[in-house]
């Protein structure tokens, strides 16, 4: 059988299998898929768009197992060169002295003085702003426990107590304390209806506030606590209220100075300095010192004779306003 140039030869016709054959035939594939260039298999092997096989039927080596390639061992040659040069470089340089040049045994050196790092003094942060926690006022009114809505007007928003409620019969002892909660609430309408509600009650307890002391100390120092200007300004009017109520609410408040006033002795020079220029801002009483000053005188006079002396342990820099 004649065979042609571009035809395959004519061992490949015949039936048997053997490895002459199948040689013959992998080089007609590389002739038919290369069209005749040098290229070998090596090369389809490096194309990107080809998957990769694995190195056995059980997946690939380990890379500590792996033969390191010239190309391999050139770059990490290479690695170990430039980290001997950068550590030999890293390395103090030392000159040999002649004798009788050097400094050992000598009292003195010429070695620059090291420079003492001064710390910074550390703020400790005490008028720094707490975190308000959210109070028992605000669960209580989101309940429905509260007898009290928001009624809405032309002339603004105002506090109104349920039909059913008589304020000269309200239970004060379960009542009173959680409004006192709600003072440190910055958010209305919780902010607006505590106030409110708490005027209202001091306007109309009187006498029944008296028995409700204790248990509005620690909503009152919870407040002040807080150190935030507005919750603070607001509860010292609330303290001036509270005072006033009754003849008999300043002298009882006498052994709880000890919980209340020491942010008062904190915040008490907090004075707005405008210079020579007016402060329109008086009649809000927003002066936070100027309101402490106001609060302390009311404590004495209405807190009867240990008041002074319990003001001026706590304060030491008060001067008292009925003594001089």
């Amino acid at each position: 059988m004649a065979t042609g140039g571009g035809t395959m030869p004519m061992m490949m016709t015949v039936g048997r299998n053997n490895a002459a054959a199948s040689m013959i035939i992998e080089d007609h594939i590389k002739k038919v898929l290369y069209k005749g260039t040098k290229k070998q298999l090596v090369e389809a092997k490096n194309d990107k768009l080809v998957p990769r096989m694995n190195h056995s039927a059980f997946g690939d080596f380990p890379k500590d197992y792996l033969p390191k390639t010239k190309a391999l061992q050139k770059k990490l040659a290479e690695k170990k060169r430039k980290e001997a040069e950068a550590l030999e470089a890293a390395k103090p340089k030392v000159t040999p002295l002649k004798k009788g040049k050097g400094l050992g045994g000598k009292a003195v050196t010429l070695n620059p003085k090291k420079e003492v790092i001064v710390p910074k003094k550390p703020r400790a942060g005490a008028k720094r702003k707490r975190k308000i926690a959210q109070s028992e006022f605000r669960r209580f009114y989101d309940r429905g426990d509260l007898p009290i809505i928001v009624e809405h007007s032309g002339s603004g928003c105002k506090l109104k107590w349920t039909k059913d409620v008589d304020l000269t019969q309200l239970d004060y002892h379960h009542y009173l304390p959680i409004f006192f909660e709600g003072l440190r609430e910055k958010q209305d309408p919780y902010r607006f209806l505590a106030v409110q509600g708490i005027f209202d009650l001091l306007e109309h307890g009187q006498a029944r506030v008296l028995p409700v002391i204790p248990q509005l100390i620690i909503p009152i120092k919870t407040a002040l606590n807080t150190r935030d200007h507005d919750i603070i300004s607001l509860t010292l009017k609330v303290l001036q209220r509270l005072v006033t109520c009754s003849e008999t609410i300043g002298e009882a408040l006498v052994p709880y100075y000890r919980q209340i006033l020491p942010i008062f002795n904190l915040f008490r020079d907090k004075n707005h300095n405008t210079g020579d220029k007016i402060d329109y801002s008086q009649r809000k009483q927003t002066n936070l010192g100027d309101l402490i000053q106001e609060t302390l005188e009311l404590f004495e006079q209405c807190g009867g004779e240990d008041a002074f002396i319990n003001i001026k342990y706590m304060i030491p820099t008060y001067e008292s306003c009925v003594l001089t």
